[in-house]
């Protein structure tokens, strides 16, 4: 990763912070709405203006405990950023003029002696500027009017802000495992995060739907460097009726296709559940490497078998991630938690794996000598060829003369006699059937079955035009 500066966005709730974050990182990775509160966890993103990168945080809405249940956590979060940044951004509110919140952020910042601009957002034009005058109240020389959502302003309060941050040299990208944290509200995700990372570096409660937005975080293994992705829970379509958990569940699926891993976290002390086998078809449809991870196990009473016979349960509800290694874990203690990253690295190697074209072709033919493709319409499946056409996860290209007359069964007894062959046993994968006739095609011409009767109906009227010449040479002597 390279050295980028930080940028920390603050501000009290509903001020348009997210806003200003998604205009100047051009992304939406900052969940907007327009009732305050929406942001509780940290959100890191790239940014870049006139060729300067820098690392842009939006922060929670810095408020008071009686009005929000997570207002004091939010304010350690946003203390945390502060501290972390080379320069922050306080937000004011143009409309609603100055509150207790922001004299209270103003006297905490100066304190700091990093740079700290002053925006006043929502003034939309010129004429709105006359808001400003209230604001210089609080003692503050230099405020920057701008609109979030408008962009009015934003270019020259960027170009003096990236006049202060230091310089940064770029680095070699490092070759990040991505590992997204899956499971449905209140089984532990952000604690095993934390647990990983050994500090409070995400929002932490035992209420459902604490995390709202997808965080990135960036740990080391041994010489091995994990991006992290904490994604709010995933809760059943019918209790998803808030707008706000509707796109929390988005950015969960977004999180669920831009990773390697995933790590599908249950609740063992409620055992498997519905809800619990959605999630893990989310990530099985969108091809990640999976790892179940059996959370909360200091609270579950056990006996020699009953590791046993949980993952069983588990395997016979999850038949389609027959192999996805499962692991007991507590977040809380830590039991088994470092043995993680040693399980993530056996899947994504096997998750990234390319196998030869002709040990690929050894292992059908010797699949299709084993167990005869059935028929299809009376004529009998014929497998020409294999390829692999992709990794992450192992995608492989079966050309067949019927691809539709390929029964799930049959499929599915291939990927295991591949699966065996190769020893990818802790991986997805992906078999795509393609059609091939068998026949040689010839470009711009019929084939050649075709050209075989015409040629043969051919030499029949030649015979029989031979004949008739003969015939009438006999007559005329």
């Amino acid at each position: 990763m390279s050295a980028k500066p930080i940028v920390t966005i603050v501000g009290r709730p509903n001020v348009g912070k997210s806003t200003l974050f998604n205009r100047v990182t051009r992304s939406r990775d900052a969940l907007v709405d327009n009732f305050p509160g929406v942001t509780r966890d940290r959100i890191y993103l790239d940014a870049a203006w006139d060729d300067r990168l820098f690392t842009l945080v939006d922060t929670g809405g810095f408020a008071e405990p009686d009005e929000d249940a997570f207002a004091t956590q939010i304010r350690q979060q946003v203390h945390m950023a502060i501290n972390d940044a080379d320069a922050v951004v306080l937000m004011l509110d143009g409309r609603a003029g100055v509150s207790p919140y922001d004299r209270e952020m103003v006297q905490l910042l100066r304190t700091q002696t990093k740079p700290v601009f002053f925006v006043v957002n929502k003034i939309d034009g010129e004429t709105m500027e006359a808001h400003l005058y209230e604001f210089h109240g609080l003692g503050i020389e230099t405020l920057y009017p701008i609109s979030a959502e408008h962009g009015y302003g934003v270019p020259d309060f960027l170009d003096q802000l990236i006049k202060t941050l230091p310089e940064s040299e770029p680095e070699p990208q490092e070759d990040l495992i991505r590992v997204a944290v899956v499971g449905r509200p209140n089984a532990g995700k952000s604690s095993l995060i934390n647990k990983i990372l050994g500090e409070e570096r995400l929002l932490v409660s035992d209420v459902p739907g604490t995390t709202r937005d997808a965080i990135d975080s960036i740990c080391r293994a041994g010489d091995r460097g994990f991006l992290l992705i904490d994604t709010a829970g995933i809760r059943r379509k019918g209790k998803v009726s808030r707008k706000l958990e509707k796109f929390s569940i988005i950015k969960a699926l977004r999180s669920l296709d831009r990773c390697d891993v995933a790590l599908i976290v249950v609740d063992a002390d409620e055992g498997v559940t519905d809800q619990d086998i959605s999630v893990a078809g989310y990530a099985h449809q969108r091809g990640c490497g999976c790892i179940f991870l059996v959370n909360k196990w200091d609270l579950v009473e056990k006996d020699l078998h009953t590791a046993k016979a949980f993952t069983e349960s588990l395997r016979d509800a999850a038949k389609f991630l027959n192999f996805a290694p499962v692991m007991t874990i507590s977040a809380l203690t830590g039991q088994r938690v470092h043995r993680i990253f040693k399980l993530v690295e056996e899947v994504y190697a096997q998750y990234n794996t390319r196998i030869g074209t002709g040990r690929l072709n050894n292992i059908l033919q010797k699949a299709t000598d084993r167990n005869e493709p059935p028929m299809h319409n009376g004529k009998r499946l014929k497998f020409y060829y294999a390829t692999q056409v992709t990794a992450g996860p192992p995608t492989i290209v079966l050309f067949v003369n019927f691809p539709e007359g390929v029964h799930f069964s049959y499929q599915r007894f291939l990927v295991n006699q591949f699966r065996e062959a190769t020893g990818l046993d802790k991986t997805p994968i992906r078999v795509l059937l393609r059609q091939r006739t068998g026949r040689i095609e010839f470009a711009g011409r019929k084939p050649k079955g075709d050209l075989g009767r015409k040629r043969r109906e051919g030499k029949v009227q030649d015979q029989k035009g031979r004949v008739q010449k003969q015939r009438r040479r006999k007559g005329s002597k």
